[in-house]
């Protein structure tokens, strides 16, 4: 574990620290015990994304320095929308969506955080489904002007845009500034972490609790990421880059790294990653020394993969790539072989489908059933220009039939025709359904 005096300077060298109230006394305050430190995620999608993805890091490096993180999950704030960093109002969510979208955001944040130690899971909606607007007004409201609230970049920006601000949305800062006077009263939280764009909503926190109860509170914020390209980081052209495997297959996840642009690979390593910086110095030496290796990307994109899915999904993601990209498949094992299934056009085939009298299959009825071509006389056109393959395999005209023995694991058997088009052939049996 380390020192509990080093996590200020532990974030500072990874880039992790943007604003602080006070950084003097935040680092005497760190250095003297251990403090509660909180960071919250409105539950908006029934799994986090990259974004989300760095704030549950960083409460897990305050955890591994000795402090205690408290990982709370917006089950009301979620109901009123952040205005912070956008442009438009947020849809609203009931209270079965928010349900369901907390249980999936629970799991994911219980690989990534020690629940069992002394992190702490919470819901901001047990504390103020009970809250009366009299009291909350009288409590809360009386120690923040309109002329403060209206002066936060993320409400100002809004006050002056086309679409304005809902009150709805207006309030939501003192919402947010509510639960960390609550937090602090009752689990004695004494630091808020966030992104940039949350700032203005962890400052007005630290100033109730000032009012309200005469202690010092700190706030802390890391800068927002976006890659050298002006791209958000964390966003694909199909869309964001989720944890849950059933939106963003560990495959496409572990993609995502590998193709970090080599400008951007060494603040992902540093940001993404619980390697220590010296490690990260040492990969990013090598990976100077030979950028056409990669060794870099892949480094980041089986450290990360390993954290979200597990150090199984993330060999299985390396492997699956190496298939499509044309290696050799002799030493793949079956988990590699089901991560390429759910990545490519796959059929399953009934045990025993093939010819009894050959034992083999017609590899050109397989190349018109499947798709990668668009008859029999496609195929075999295929076959004589040399762009289908067997298991990786280049093969000939005359190889119309395919043994049962080349089936991997005695039940895959992967098409390809030309570079990129691949079928994956599955063998159902009782023992494999």
């Amino acid at each position: 574990m380390r020192s509990i005096r080093s996590v200020l300077e532990e974030l500072e060298s990874r880039g992790l620290v943007q604003d602080t109230t006070d950084r003097d006394l935040l680092a005497q305050r760190l250095s003297s015990g251990s403090v509660a430190v909180y960071h919250g995620i409105d539950p908006t999608a029934s799994s986090l994304h990259l974004g989300n993805l760095i704030g549950v890091l960083v409460l897990r490096r305050f955890q591994e320095a000795g402090h205690r993180p408290i990982a709370l999950v917006g089950g009301a704030t979620g109901m009123v929308g952040d205005p912070s960093g956008r442009s438009d109002e947020r849809n609203l969510l009931d209270d079965e969506t928010l349900t369901a979208n907390l249980a999936g955001i629970r799991s994911q944040l219980e690989k990534l955080l020690d629940f069992d130690g002394d992190a702490e899971l919470v819901n901001n909606y047990d504390w103020t489904r009970d809250l009366t607007l009299i009291e909350f007004l009288r409590d809360t409201g009386k120690h923040a002007t309109v002329n403060q609230m209206a002066a936060k970049h993320s409400v100002r920006s809004r006050m002056e845009s086309e679409t304005g601000i809902s009150y709805t949305e207006f309030t939501y800062m003192l919402l947010q500034a509510y639960d960390f006077w609550w937090l602090h009263t009752n689990l004695q939280c004494e630091l808020q972490i966030g992104g940039s764009d949350q700032w203005g909503n962890i400052t007005a926190g630290v100033d109730l609790i000032r009012r309200r109860s005469g202690a010092q509170a700190h706030g802390l914020t890391w800068p927002l990421l976006t890659r050298s390209d002006g791209a958000k980081f964390g966003k694909t052209a199909e869309g964001a880059v989720w944890l849950d495997p059933g939106r963003t297959s560990p495959y496409r996840f572990h993609q995502y790294f590998v193709q970090i642009p080599d400008e951007d690979v060494e603040r992902s390593l540093l940001q993404f990653t619980m390697l220590p910086v010296a490690d990260i110095a040492e990969v990013v030496e090598a990976h100077q020394r030979d950028p056409g290796r990669r060794e870099a990307q892949h480094t980041l994109a089986n450290e990360v993969t390993t954290l979200v899915h597990g150090p199984g999904a993330a060999v299985a993601a390396e492997k699956a790539a190496q298939i499509l990209f044309g290696s050799p498949v002799d030493d793949i094992d079956e988990a590699a072989m089901e991560a390429v299934a759910a990545e490519v056009p796959t059929s399953d085939i009934p045990e025993g489908g093939f010819d009894d009298a050959s034992n083999s299959f017609d590899l050109v009825e397989l190349l018109a059933s499947t798709g990668l071509a668009s008859s029999k006389g496609d195929a075999r056109r295929g076959l004589s220009e040399g762009s289908v393959y067997v298991n990786n395999e280049r093969v000939s005209t005359e190889e119309t039939a395919v043994a049962v023995d080349r089936l991997l694991h005695g039940r895959y058997l992967l098409l390809r025709r030309g570079k990129r088009r691949h079928h994956l052939l599955r063998v159902k049996s009782q023992q494999n359904p």
